[in-house]
């Protein structure tokens, strides 16, 4: 039998309530550089939301605003107001393809995976890529070879 969605998801995820506000989603998001969150409410999964939520909302309401502002609003605004709802889920014993397909049908970047009403999992499209390229889930690309573009590059000879 090949891969499973269970061999390539993060079991160790970082939820949040839905009761919780957009502050801390921000923060949690920043310090943990997490994209996208599982949203529950007594333990159930109700929802997703992700930075591309986090900036739709800062976008609409704050484009006119310094930071002070901006964080006095993301304080005041729960994440249920902004989450994706219902989240789009699926099972650890499907394929990393299945997985692939129903991210980009659905334009999302993250499936929070689900046996029965089990939150056991989240696969994110940067599991999908290094799965489809081949990359283990323990082995990482050397920081070194990593390249950030930042216009032309000049050899060096």
């Amino acid at each position: 039998m090949g891969r499973r969605v269970r061999d390539i998801m993060a079991e160790k995820i970082v939820t949040i309530s839905a009761d919780d506000r957009l502050s801390t989603v921000e923060d949690i998001m920043t310090l943990g550089r997490v994209r996208h969150m599982p949203v529950v409410r007594a333990g159930r999964l109700v929802g997703v939301v992700s930075e591309r939520d986090l900036l739709r909302a800062s976008l609409s309401n704050l484009t006119a605003f310094g930071s002070e502002q901006r964080r006095a609003f993301l304080q005041a605004v729960e994440i249920k107001r902004v989450m994706s709802t219902p989240p789009i889920v699926i099972h650890p014993d499907a394929t990393p393809e299945e997985a692939a397909l129903m991210m980009a049908e659905h334009k999302i970047g993250c499936l929070p995976v689900v046996d029965g009403e089990d939150l056991v999992g989240l696969v994110t499209e940067t599991d999908l890529l290094r799965y489809f390229a081949g990359v283990s889930p323990e082995r990482r690309l050397d920081p070194r070879r990593a390249r950030t573009s930042s216009g032309p590059r000049r050899s060096a000879g």
